[in-house]
């Protein structure tokens, strides 16, 4: 009964923790550089300098994770009816190796996109 209530109570005070620590800091760094007379430009960024907005670099490597292991399962599923391989170590087996595959895929298109930009 007492793991009930300490374990979602124990996860919102991480996560809170968490987002007061990185809130905090980020505030108390712009005071400072704003204190010794920098540019307040230097919290936004255009277009024109190269910034790729973060969720768009979440989406594409998520998407390519999702796909990665889409094929994963599938790749396994063939594995165990054509080969006869024991279903734990193809499921297994094939999701991490082709989530790893697909997440540097991800990383490399990322690369490129920042590049073109």
């Amino acid at each position: 009964m007492a793991s009930a209530i300490l374990v979602p109570t124990g996860f919102f005070l991480t996560v809170f923790g968490i987002v007061y620590l990185f809130l905090s800091t980020r505030n108390k760094e712009r005071l400072a550089l704003i204190e010794k007379g920098v540019d307040a430009n230097v919290f936004v960024r255009t277009k024109n300098n190269g910034y790729i907005p973060g969720w768009k670099i979440f989406l594409i490597n998520f998407a390519i994770l999702l796909i990665s292991v889409g094929v994963a399962i599938f790749l396994a599923a063939t594995l165990i009816e054509v080969l006869g391989v024991y279903e734990e170590v193809a499921y297994t087996g094939t999701i991490f190796a082709m989530a790893g595959i697909g997440l540097l895929v991800g990383f490399n298109m990322t690369k490129k996109l920042e590049k073109e930009n």
